[in-house]
């Protein structure tokens, strides 16, 4: 099970993404750096929100991308 910090970053993602690809995004991008949705910490903020920007773009464009990348970023 997420921790409370992944979810709060799978909320901040549903509303662009959904809650499927928001769910499947966080894990993937905790996996990324080395990490699981149960050991997410607020260090890890930044590097999620770098490689959601790469991820994300492809669905819904840079501008909303960057966006939420920022949102997680300001999780911290």
């Amino acid at each position: 099970m997420a921790n409370i910090l992944s979810q709060r970053i799978e909320e901040t993602l549903r509303p662009v993404i959904g809650t499927v690809l928001a769910t499947v995004s966080v894990d993937v991008e905790a996996k990324r750096i080395g990490k699981t949705v149960e050991t997410v910490e607020r260090s890890d903020l930044r590097p999620i929100a770098d490689n959601l920007v790469n991820a994300l773009r492809l669905v819904v464009g840079q501008e909303l991308a960057e966006a939420a990348a920022a949102k997680v970023r300001d999780l911290a």
